[in-house]
């Protein structure tokens, strides 16, 4: 019999707040503890054959994916189907995985409705917890009790990711929609419909959008359209990124630069202006996450592929770390 692992899907990846511990999720439900620093700092003495390998891998009863991951100074904060869990950090990296320290339900039409937390956003105080989901639908909860205060309806399809700045919160969706939703009035004021516009537009790859990011000014997305670089006030496309990909997961801004990446053979760092900076080979067939840190500086990609690719400069692959 084939080990699945070989099959291995990474679809989530989060940082411990200290910053010694990459979280990774992936499609059999399980949660793997890297210990970097002892990846990044390797005493060589000490040193096995297995550094780069998780520290622990946790398998949750429920058999459901991994969808999404977050990190508060508490808490581990893990999207699945159905529900999100929330785990104190101690507990999280420890050996063996004990009850979650709370369990939010995401609320269902149906008793047998399936709806996967496919991203989720944490607002800077802390104080919010945004889960974009498969039932179309935004649910914002307190995370002192873990109520739910609001839910943001408009997508007409499931969300693909979850964004958010400067009191917006930005959706992309299977719909062919880019949804711009104000904070504080639950209201979406705004949206962009890439496939709609003939310089990104292609047909044969779809409509729908896999990943958004807002910035100061600008909005970066892709998906079935090319990824592009969109003016946040006039919501004009001001920069097509001419990469060779078959379908974008993930985009974001760092450091007057765009990343992107997904179905394609490398994870790109563009100008603004749209110049290929940066081609970073990847193991993965298909990219789904993407995680960036300033501290500690690395940059980990993951996907379809039981590998996670490690870099500490940004601009080459150093390490290989491995989810078996």
């Amino acid at each position: 019999m084939l080990n699945k692992i070989l099959y291995n899907t990474v679809l989530s990846q989060t940082l411990s707040p200290c910053g010694k511990y990459l979280v990774a999720g992936n499609i059999y439900s399980q949660i793997a503890i890297f210990d970097l620093d002892r990846v990044l700092n390797p005493v060589v003495e000490l040193l096995t054959s297995d550094y780069n390998k998780p520290k622990h891998i946790h398998t949750l009863e429920s058999g459901h994916q991994i969808c999404s991951l977050a990190t508060s100074n508490k808490f581990l904060i893990v999207g699945t189907v159905n529900e999100i869990y929330g785990w104190d950090w101690k507990n999280a990296v420890s050996s063996k995985l004990s009850k979650p320290s709370w369990v939010i339900r995401i609320p269902s039409q149906s008793p047998l409705e399936q709806t996967d937390v496919n991203g989720l956003w944490l607002t800077e105080d802390e104080g919010r917890l945004y889960a974009g989901c498969g039932d179309n639908n935004v649910y914002v909860f307190n995370m002192e009790d873990g109520k739910l205060v609001s839910t943001l309806k408009g997508h007409t399809d499931f969300i693909h990711s979850i964004n958010g700045k400067n009191q917006q919160v930005i959706t992309a969706s299977e719909d062919g929609t880019v949804k711009l939703w104000d904070t504080r009035s639950g209201s979406s004021h705004n949206k962009l419909e890439p496939h709609t516009n003939s310089k990104v537009s292609r047909p044969d790859v779809g409509k729908w959008v896999g990943s958004a990011a807002i910035g100061d000014d600008w909005i970066v997305c892709g998906g079935g359209p090319r990824v592009a670089l969109w003016h946040l006030r006039s919501l004009d496309a001001v920069t097509v990124f001419d990469i060779p990909d078959h379908g974008i997961h993930v985009s974001f801004f760092h450091d007057d630069c765009v990343i992107a990446g997904g179905a394609a053979k490398h994870l790109y760092q563009l100008t603004y202006s749209g110049e290929v900076k940066v081609e970073l080979p990847v193991s993965a067939t298909t990219v789904y996450s993407v995680l960036l840190s300033t501290n500690p500086k690395v940059l980990t990609i993951a996907g379809s592929s039981p590998e996670i690719d490690l870099c500490t400069t940004f601009n080459y692959r150093d390490q290989v770390l491995h989810f078996r």
